[in-house]
């Protein structure tokens, strides 16, 4: 049997609950609704599984805040054991792509990233699969903390709300296809642009 872990960043606490820095978590969450499984606290993180067409898919949302990612990311490669290096997958927001928009990567920096950062120093490695997630960068000069650790703009929900299942969709063609299959299928989508409605999630 197939193993593949699923590494959706974020910073635990209510807090945090809704912000743009919080994406990974909110992708793995939908994804585990649609797949009626539930998260149990356990060792540096939140996690469940489903099986997805004989390959078990292992949802990890750690519980280290992100600038320890590497510490669940480390645990639970370990726990789990998958196969290959390429079985597994880390979701994390990124502010130098357009809000909604989705692109997955092979290998890559982490682009100042303090999750993906700590990850890379944790594994000494650059060379595992991302999915990178555009929360765009409408900020002032000299906010961006504040802009990546607040909540979406109203304009930005019906977006954010859309993509968050589109990329949930990219995680089970990553599982099935693989990597390539996913890239080719996903990378190429046009970025997302918000809608003039808007509700809270």
């Amino acid at each position: 049997m197939k193993t593949f872990v699923i590494f959706g960043l974020g910073n635990i606490g209510r807090e945090y609950a809704g912000t743009r820095h919080n994406i990974g978590f909110d992708v793995v969450d939908y994804l585990a609704s649609q797949h009626e499984a539930t998260f149990q606290p356990s060792r540096y993180a939140d996690m469940t599984f489903f099986m997805l067409k004989g390959r078990k898919v292992v949802l990890i949302k750690p519980s280290t805040y992100m600038n320890l990612s590497g510490k669940a990311v480390s645990y639970w490669l370990n726990a789990e054991k998958p196969e290959e290096p390429g079985h597994m997958l880390v979701i994390a927001d990124d502010v130098a792509l357009p809000c909604g928009t989705v692109r997955i990567r092979k290998k890559g920096g982490a682009g100042g990233h303090n999750g993906l950062e700590h990850i890379i120093e944790t594994l000494n490695t650059d060379e595992f699969p991302r999915m990178r997630f555009g929360i765009g960068n409408d900020y002032p000069r000299g906010m961006q903390v504040e802009y990546v650790l607040g909540r979406w703009f109203p304009e930005q929900i019906p977006v954010i709300t859309e993509r968050i299942k589109l990329a949930a969709k990219a995680v089970e063609e990553f599982v099935l296809g693989g990597i390539d299959n996913s890239m080719n299928k996903y990378n190429k989508l046009p970025d997302a642009a918000p809608g003039p409605d808007s509700k809270p999630l």
